[in-house]
């Protein structure tokens, strides 16, 4: 929905009445925004994430309210206004409280994953099963005609995250359903995240803005960098990797990590480009969300790359599925267990490798429905622990190494591993077939020649040589612009250039997105990657 004309007018109208009416009707005029926006996208969407924040805001306040009791039970006790109780009669009373506490956020917890996995997941479920009932001979279940409403994972996950919040008392309850639902609706947000903290979100959400020209420019700015990236360069590549992964029975071998770098341009252009349009919108708006990605790309190993690319996404599981498990009481029972017939070494293993398999387990399945998501989400989780594991090894080499190490070389060996190794992974997602990528594995090393790739084989993905120029100029100014990022804001940079030369860049910028975009007459831009999730 970001490409298309009517999305665009419709921020170009919001902005403008957004700094015209009075400010203390700024929120209510972005809650109206986020509603015209997911009405548009389904008639009946508004009524899930309605039902997503009305239970969440009532959930919130009854733990505020038993928070609220148990603190005045201390202070009638301090005062002398009730008879003071044993030490187990408090101990007691705050044991009640807590079960009570525990139980609604469970049942608010059930309810709203509960949509999400019925929504998102009962077709896989009756798929799994109709494999078993077909090889059994019996008759096969139908599927399921069920609506999965636009950005249901990321709204869905804002609000439990809060709820947890709530529950952990690390943040305050919105005493205001409107305002509560405005954070979970907030519309830039709903199709790829960032998936954002209630806790930082509102500091900025509810407040009154004044128009801050050098504010709107950089988000401005930003929006039209979202644009290039996902019009000029992700929209232009999807067609050669359509192509690609449409036959995988003719384009094997050499083709494969050809497929491999095309998906890595075109999901970084799309994925990053769709943020840059989120982020920029906010911005405009005087809102600040966070980053979600920096500089993935740069990154020396796995676990480095997942803590720069989707950030939000990786910190939400980090902090509401590895800890609670990793803290729960069936892993403490399973690590005194091995604590006691293992050793220490085993038992600090098992807690992490356990809660780190579920992490990677649910964010597999949290990306789709299927089972090549299970096993890229898996394959992730396992070569990270891997590397925990090596990391000794890795330790003593560079100890024995200190010059080689230092070298630029060396840190460029590293970056070009892990892109490799996470362009292996996403090979899942890319084919979508767990039988397909293995195949495509085995045919990249047996049938490898790379004389497969000729001008005529590039020609015909679809793409022109003139459509490859464009890309490849495209991802140097990605790849410059973020080396220069390294060093602080590029538009911070840019702002202090001379009148002339910063106006210069973004209407060439602009110009760049309205003459080389991937749209028109007969086009149809394509959907953002993560819509589907």
């Amino acid at each position: 929905m970001f490409t298309s004309y009517e999305f665009i007018a419709f921020i170009l109208v919001l902005f403008l009445v957004y700094y015209i009416i009075p400010k203390k009707f700024q929120w209510i005029l972005l809650l109206a925004a986020n509603f015209m926006f997911y009405y548009s996208a389904g008639t009946f969407y508004p009524v899930f994430i309605l039902v997503t924040s009305f239970s969440v805001y009532i959930t919130g306040r009854i733990l505020g309210g038993l928070d609220k009791k148990l603190d005045v039970y201390v202070e009638d006790v301090k005062m002398g206004k009730i008879p003071k109780p044993t030490r187990e009669e408090k101990k007691a009373y705050k044991k009640k409280i807590n079960q009570k506490k525990k139980h609604w956020m469970l049942l608010c917890l059930f309810l709203n994953l509960g949509i999400l996995a019925v929504l998102k997941y009962t077709n896989f479920a009756i798929d799994n099963v109709n494999v078993l009932l077909d090889a059994a001979g019996k008759n096969s279940l139908p599927y399921a005609d069920l609506i999965l409403p636009m950005g249901i994972s990321f709204y869905t996950f804002q609000a439990v995250g809060y709820l947890l919040d709530v529950y952990w008392n690390k943040c305050e309850v919105q005493t205001n359903f409107f305002r509560f639902t405005l954070f979970v609706s907030f519309f830039p947000q709903l199709m790829q995240g960032p998936i954002s903290r209630y806790g930082d979100l509102s500091k900025t959400l509810y407040s009154k803005h004044n128009f801050d020209w050098k504010q709107v420019r950089f988000g401005l700015e930003r929006i039209l960098w979202g644009y290039f990236k996902k019009l000029v360069i992700a929209d232009r590549m999807s067609v050669a990797v359509v192509m690609l992964t449409e036959d995988p029975e003719y384009y094997t071998g050499a083709f494969v990590i050809l497929e491999m770098l095309f998906y890595a341009i075109q999901l970084y252009g799309d994925f990053t480009g769709g943020i840059d349009i989120t982020i920029g919108i906010a911005q405009v708006l005087g809102i600040h969300l966070e980053e979600n990605f920096i500089r993935p790309f740069f990154s020396k190993n796995i676990a480095e790359y997942w803590r720069r690319w989707h950030i939000t996404m990786g910190t939400w599981f980090r902090d509401y599925v590895f800890y609670p498990c990793s803290l729960s009481r069936p892993l403490k029972s399973i690590t005194t267990f091995c604590k006691k017939h293992f050793g220490m070494q085993a038992a600090r293993r098992v807690a992490v490798y356990i809660s780190t398999i579920l992490v990677w387990l649910a964010t597999g399945i949290w990306h789709g429905a299927a089972w090549h998501f299970v096993v890229w989400g898996l394959a992730n989780g396992i070569i990270i622990l891997i590397s925990e594991e090596l990391a000794p090894l890795y330790q003593k080499f560079h100890e024995r190494f200190p010059k080689l190490v230092a070298t630029w070389g060396y840190r460029a060996f590293q970056v070009i591993r892990t892109f490799s190794l996470m362009c292996c992974i996403r090979l899942f997602d890319n084919y979508g077939s767990v039988r397909v990528t293995m195949r495509q594995y085995l045919n990249m090393v047996v049938k490898f020649d790379i004389h497969d790739i000729t001008k005529q084989e590039l020609l015909g993905l679809g793409l022109s040589m003139q459509d490859y120029i464009i890309v490849a100029v495209g991802v140097l100014l990605m790849f410059f612009v973020s080396l220069f990022g390294r060093q602080g804001s590029v538009r911070e940079k840019i702002s202090k250039k001379p009148y002339l030369i910063r106006y210069a860049i973004f209407v060439m910028l602009f110009f760049a997105v309205l003459l080389l975009g991937t749209y028109g007459v007969g086009f149809d831009a394509q959907q953002f990657i993560y819509n589907q999730f």
